[in-house]
């Protein structure tokens, strides 16, 4: 039995000196693509648009796809649209599609998951993703926006959120959304 643990671990040693060796002398390096320093071209954009989180009637565009029987994990899928104004007929200039879910147990906070899909001007085509936290019940709520892609290239800042209005009966919300942003 020693002789063949003998010859693996020498084996072993064998394969770890030649990836040293293959490392050390810059071949494994020579696999990847040149990367050239360039100057930071960075864009600092900001967007101001209305969401509009419809939960009632026929048509809407957040549905839960889990209801506990606590608030709490309560889960929603969303394809909600972004427009200029509160109104819900003003233009559309995209979509807010992803999910929330109520992700506390002591105070009315959501995780947000969402992707800002823009559909109007030059941002058509664009998009913004936003992960954090939502505390609905406080006046204005932050959270980060961890990427975009088209015009949104490299994205990162912050959305700025505040309800405008909310209906107690049926839970249709009309939300504000200051978004700033940094891009390539």
């Amino acid at each position: 039995m020693a002789p063949l643990q003998t010859f693996t671990l020498f084996s072993l040693y064998l394969s770890l000196v030649s990836t040293i060796a293959i490392t050390a002398n810059g071949s494994f390096s020579q696999h990847f693509a040149t990367t050239k320093l360039t100057p930071n071209a960075q864009k600092m954009t900001r967007l101001h648009f209305y969401f509009h989180d419809i939960v009632s009637g026929k048509h809407p565009t957040a549905i839960a796809i889990i209801r506990p029987k606590s608030a709490f994990g309560m889960t929603a899928i969303v394809d909600d649209p972004l427009t200029l104004d509160t109104k819900p007929r003003s233009k559309v200039v995209g979509r807010a599609q992803g999910l929330y879910a109520l992700a506390s147990k002591h105070n009315k906070a959501l995780l947000m998951a969402m992707n800002f899909a823009f559909t109007y001007g030059k941002y058509n085509g664009s998009t913004l993703s936003v992960l954090g936290r939502n505390p609905v019940l406080d006046a204005v709520r932050e959270m980060p926006v961890i990427g975009g892609s088209g015009v949104f290239r490299f994205a990162r800042g912050y959305a700025l959120a505040n309800t405008v209005r909310f209906n107690l009966r049926n839970g249709d919300a009309v939300v504000r959304y200051n978004v700033t942003i940094m891009h390539g």
